[in-house]
């Protein structure tokens, strides 16, 4: 795992997006994982505006998300299809046909978790994983307990959760408290995981997640196995890290990160 701190919520995001940006000019048929959540809102109003700018190209692209809620249709506007249509898909030139969500109203919702496993597998596998934090220390839905070897499967949602969740229900109460997510082992699968991190209200999880014990009660943790990721945070999601000014040195001196300096 490698950490990088950025001054502001801005420049966090911005090197998010050049990673991105870089790692689909590399390869245009890029299997790209993603996330939802209001961090991720301006990272993807900021790829939108490559594509429009410079013709960053998404035709080729497949798409793979985290998770979904169960009982909410693809159309409703507080499902995570929704979300990604309105904050990314329908502004940039991916094939819808491409873009892959669980579905939270399959009739057979452990035969849904399989099938999503196996559409991952014909594809490919994902080769870059776009990640979050909760504040229970999830990645995906994979909540306290989530076995490190998981696969995608249907989870119950701690009430920490939903309390971080719920206010963006026009009524707070009618918010799931289940959702089919990648397990922690789909995850880990991938090529490569990119985690971002911005605000203070995030800074004692990510101590626990990058310092801290590998632990199925922090889900996150588990990245620490990853052979490649690496997670970008603002100054104020970093400070409890006790490791910053190695982490600073690391950014600063490796040659790996001089275009992005």
């Amino acid at each position: 795992m490698e950490v990088i701190i950025r001054k502001n919520r801005i420049e966090a995001r911005e090197l998010t997006a050049r990673l991105i940006a870089d790692a689909l000019r590399a390869k245009p048929n890029l299997v790209l994982g993603l996330a939802t959540g209001r961090t991720m809102e301006e990272l993807y109003a900021r790829l939108v505006r490559e594509h429009t700018d410079t013709g960053l190209d998404f035709s080729a692209v497949t798409t793979f998300n985290l998770d979904e809620y169960i009982g909410l249709a693809p159309s409703d506007p507080n499902s995570y299809r929704s979300y990604m249509n309105h904050h990314f898909f329908d502004r940039i030139n991916i094939k819808k046909e491409n873009t892959h969500l669980p579905i939270g109203v399959a009739a057979d919702l452990n035969a849904e978790c399989a099938d999503y496993e196996a559409r991952i597998k014909a594809a490919g596998g994902i080769d870059l994983q776009l990640l979050g934090i909760g504040k229970s220390g999830h990645v995906g839905f994979n909540e306290p307990l989530s076995a490190m070897r998981s696969r995608t499967r249907c989870k119950a949602l701690t009430p920490e959760t939903i309390a971080q969740n719920s206010p963006l229900f026009d009524n707070p109460s009618d918010m799931p408290k289940r959702a089919i997510t990648m397990g922690v082992g789909t995850i880990l699968d991938a090529r490569r995981c990119l985690m971002l991190v911005t605000g203070a209200d995030k800074a004692p999880v990510l101590a626990k997640a990058v310092e801290g014990p590998i632990t199925s009660m922090i889900s996150a943790s588990a990245l620490q196995l990853h052979p490649r990721c690496t997670v970008i945070a603002d100054e104020k999601a970093a400070a409890a890290l006790e490791q910053k000014d190695y982490y600073r040195w690391i950014f600063a001196n490796d040659p790996e990160w001089e275009p992005y300096r």
